[in-house]
């Protein structure tokens, strides 16, 4: 079996407890407007260009088959809707000013990476954490690596916007140790404008996880315009705190650093980039959940 994976990233501190390997599984189901990768998005492979190291020598326009790359006045425009992802213009740029987004590998790929790092993983209760995209949106490649994780003795986590069916979602949890579970507002038609999607799915699953009494991180994308307010934050821990069994939230800020990405897939990006949360805020908002929850933590 083989699946898409966009990114590898050993000695991860932040997706989970102690040192962790954490494997990037390509397409999302929702499009939440502040993603800050963007090429996790579409479950297909994507060419990604970085015009700052493109010095025009036009072997990528010369090397198409497909005449997705055009040449306009001295520059090369590349259309990703006729782009094949065949990767010949990524051949022939020796400035590596393009490069293919996702790989197909096989468990037995992935895990050979995996494993490279279990002296970590023993030496800190760390192990392996599947993420995004939503990692569920290939979930029978996602449950036969989790299935080999747990047959090598390691720790694994599955970071996941929880919008899958409750029958993939309880076919996988044996394998599971730890949930961490994005909850980004109550409000359903919030939700919907900013992610695409209606949150009933995700709040129904993550009952159901409490109630299987599964150990679960809540994560929240603190993002401007959609739950920035002590409002949203004293809504959202009433709620994670209702369900008895969850005792840690992680504040995740909103930050730039994705926005480049969306000019490299040639993107718009349409969310309002100029605004920020305050550091007055971000702690307000912390102080706030910490009357449900007993940690809260910012940054994961």
């Amino acid at each position: 079996m083989t699946g898409t994976i966009f990114n590898i990233q050993r000695y991860s501190i932040n997706d989970g407890p102690g040192i962790r390997t954490t494997v990037f599984l390509k397409g999302c189901p929702l499009s939440c407007k502040w993603c800050h990768n963007p090429e996790s998005i579409s479950p297909d492979k994507e060419i990604l260009i970085r015009e700052d190291r493109c010095i025009r020598c036009g072997e990528c326009f010369l090397r198409c088959n497909y005449f997705a790359v055009k040449s306009l006045d001295g520059e090369y425009i590349t259309d990703q809707e006729t782009c094949a992802q065949c990767g010949r213009c990524v051949e022939v740029c020796f400035t590596d000013a393009r490069a293919i987004v996702g790989k197909e590998m096989t468990v037995d790929d992935v895990m050979n990476e995996v494993e490279k790092d279990v002296i970590f993983y023993n030496q800190s209760g760390g192990g392996v954490t599947f993420s995004g995209g939503e990692p569920f949106l290939q979930h029978e490649f996602l449950i036969e690596l989790l299935k080999a994780s747990k047959q090598k003795n390691l720790h694994t986590a599955v970071d996941t916007s929880g919008y899958i069916s409750s029958e993939i979602l309880q076919k996988a949890s044996r394998f599971i140790d730890l949930y961490l579970y994005d909850v980004k507002t109550l409000d359903n038609n919030i939700h919907k404008s900013f992610t695409g999607v209606s949150n009933k799915l995700i709040l129904e699953n993550l009952k159901r996880l409490t109630e299987w009494q599964k150990n679960i991180i809540v994560r929240v994308p603190l993002i401007p315009t959609l739950n920035d307010s002590l409002e949203a934050m004293q809504g959202i821990g009433y709620y994670v705190a209702s369900l008895k069994s969850i005792n840690e939230i992680h504040l995740l800020p909103y930050h730039r650093t994705g926005i480049e990405k969306y000019n490299r897939l040639g993107v718009e990006y349409s969310f309002k980039k100029d605004l920020m949360i305050s550091k007055e805020n971000l702690n307000k908002f912390q102080d706030e959940l910490l009357r449900y929850i007993p940690t809260v933590v910012v940054g994961g």
